[in-house]
């Protein structure tokens, strides 16, 4: 018996295929991470992400300029300092005068009208390369004592014209010491989205090339999630819509979309999800060495993310993905 049910006839030409198309993506949905160097009129590619660069804070006024061109109105950049300004207590991560947050006020002067993301975690800073303050005798990460600096750090991004703040740092409590920090200095306009669910991932290598910011000694397993763990990421969600998260976002993305799923599925807020470096530079090896279209992959992978449940994706790709959405 031949069939009656055709699903064929849905896909058989483009113009029906554009029309009944489920989810699709736009500059909108991105948000790119930029990396900060110190020094001037520096623009130094990052080895392990091809296309990816390290920007002074003069050239990265250019490069933001160029994505609001294409479209593109949120970012989240991320410093890298020399090793003489770092300590154990991440003390530069609070000056207003320090090449991230001047960055950032700069570009806010430049381009009022962008959403600038900033990232809360003590590792660009820290001597020791943790998000969080190291025990000096245990080595321990000190989860309480870190607070502290969590929302110190948090109020000068604020001061320094952050729309968004970004706890990477997975400590126990931070989104409500963030908010009460932020709330009680005049910045309840101020957002927080929460990495809710940041796994203790491998696709973070090329990211931690770029800031040079992997931790001296041990690593983040006990404070970042076990990827074998999904309903952690769902007490987590819990946790962040109590203390007063305005957004959540699951990292990795690729490797995890059965729980930007999960949590898409139980949260009325925001869900975002971050497209990390290690996920940006599988695809580009492969697509330098012929083994697949890079551009196909790209947009695929970040569809993908998006159907997943994905309101914004934080992604490397965003500007080479509105680069093609622009050519349609």
């Amino acid at each position: 018996m031949l069939p009656t049910d055709r699903p064929r006839r849905n896909r058989k030409s483009q113009v029906i295929r554009d029309m009944v198309q489920e989810t699709r993506l736009t500059a909108h949905d991105f948000i790119f991470p930029l990396f900060l160097i110190e020094g001037h009129s520096q623009r130094l590619e990052v080895k392990s992400m091809p296309g990816i660069y390290r920007y002074s804070a003069d050239t990265v006024i250019d490069e933001v300029g160029r994505c609001v061109e294409l479209g593109i109105k949120a970012f989240a950049p991320f410093p890298s300092i020399s090793d003489g300004l770092k300590d154990r207590l991440a003390r530069e991560s609070a000056n207003l005068d320090g090449l991230y947050l001047k960055a950032v006020a700069d570009i806010k002067r430049q381009f009022p009208d962008v959403v600038i993301m900033t990232d809360v975690a003590m590792d660009p800073y820290s001597s020791d390369g943790h998000d969080g303050v190291v025990d000096v005798d245990s080595g321990e990460i000190l989860n309480d004592a870190s607070l502290e600096v969590l929302g110190q750090m948090a109020l000068a991004q604020a001061r320094a014209g952050a729309d968004i703040i970004g706890p990477s740092d997975m400590m126990d409590g931070r989104v409500a010491w963030i908010r009460d920090v932020l709330d009680s200095n005049a910045f309840q306009h101020v957002s927080i989205m929460s990495y809710t669910a940041k796994y203790a991932s491998a696709f973070y290598g090329p990211f931690r090339d770029a800031l040079d910011s992997a931790p001296k000694k041990g690593d983040k397993k006990s404070y970042q999630m076990n990827p074998a763990n999904r309903r952690e990421a769902l007490r987590e969600l819990a946790l962040d819509e109590t203390e007063g998260a305005d957004m959540v976002m699951i990292k990795p993305a690729l490797s995890y979309l059965d729980i930007i799923r999960e949590v898409k599925d139980r949260t009325n807020l925001p869900v975002t999800a971050y497209n990390v470096s290690g996920e940006y530079a599988m695809v580009k090896a492969a697509a330098l060495n012929g083994w697949m279209d890079g551009e196909r992959t790209m947009m695929e992978v970040l569809l993908s993310i998006k159907r997943a449940g994905a309101d914004a994706i934080l992604t490397y790709f965003a500007k080479e993905a509105a680069e093609v959405l622009r050519k349609g």
